[in-house]
């Protein structure tokens, strides 16, 4: 039997009957990271960076609803599974032997950022399921990434700014995240994939909507860009 592959859910599968035997709910995710020289070049181009950059989870950090997609308990996979390289991604499995893991650039993005003293890292999540998704957090880990040292092995670890994961607006989970870090509003980013969680940009914050390439390079350049033009827009 074939090494198995963590599984790219659809969004449009039943959300409440999602069952993780049906293979019409679900569809394999082929694509591979892109390598980090060719996607962190705008982190690296001397212009101002947000100072806090915050991830939605569901279908922004990684391809799947924890509320109804997972099944728990979840367990790391074998660590031959670990993610030791780029193209290796770190995965858990639920009690139905199905694979979880982050979008494929995700990983990458994560350590780079990580390692950038001047940018903390968030979480602003409506999912009702927030223990559940530290332990996945916990459990999934952080690849190696030439020319940067040390840094977080655990996913969880790079969310220096807190993680605030539970339901309700969005309003909430920034206001709790603007007072424990200091950080003001408009140094914000934010990615998520849900339009109607732009209200956060009522606050000031910058918010990037996600595609269905999930949190990725191209994602993090165009919102990179946009938090640029609407901070010289206000200069």
């Amino acid at each position: 039997m074939g090494k198995q592959t963590p599984k790219k859910l659809s969004k449009n599968s039943a959300y409440n009957n999602y069952n993780p035997g049906d293979a019409n709910s679900t569809s394999t995710s082929s694509s591979s990271p892109t390598p980090a020289a060719a996607g962190s070049s705008i982190l690296n181009d001397s212009l101002p960076l947000p100072r806090l950059i915050v991830l939605d989870l569901d279908y922004t950090l990684w391809p799947f609803y924890s509320d109804c997609h997972i099944c728990p308990p979840v367990r790391v996979v074998s660590s031959s599974s670990s993610a030791s390289s780029p193209q290796q991604q770190s995965a858990v499995s639920d009690r139905n032997g199905e694979l979880f893991s982050l979008y494929p650039d995700a990983p990458q993005i994560l350590k780079i950022l990580a390692a950038n003293p001047n940018v903390k890292l968030a979480v602003a999540s409506k999912s009702p399921v927030g223990d559940l998704c530290r332990e996945v957090l916990k459990l999934l880990r952080l690849p190696e990434v030439e020319g940067v040292k040390g840094g977080p092995k655990k996913t969880i670890d790079v969310f220096d700014g807190g993680l605030e994961i539970y339901e309700g607006t969005k309003l909430r989970h920034f206001e709790v995240i603007a007072r424990r870090t200091g950080v003001q509003y408009t140094d914000m980013l934010f990615f998520d994939d849900e339009r109607p969680n732009f209200e956060v940009e009522s606050l000031g914050v910058t918010m990037k909507l996600i595609g269905n390439k999930g949190f990725c390079w191209d994602a993090l350049e165009q919102g990179i860009k946009l938090w640029r033009e609407r901070r010289a827009g206000t200069a």
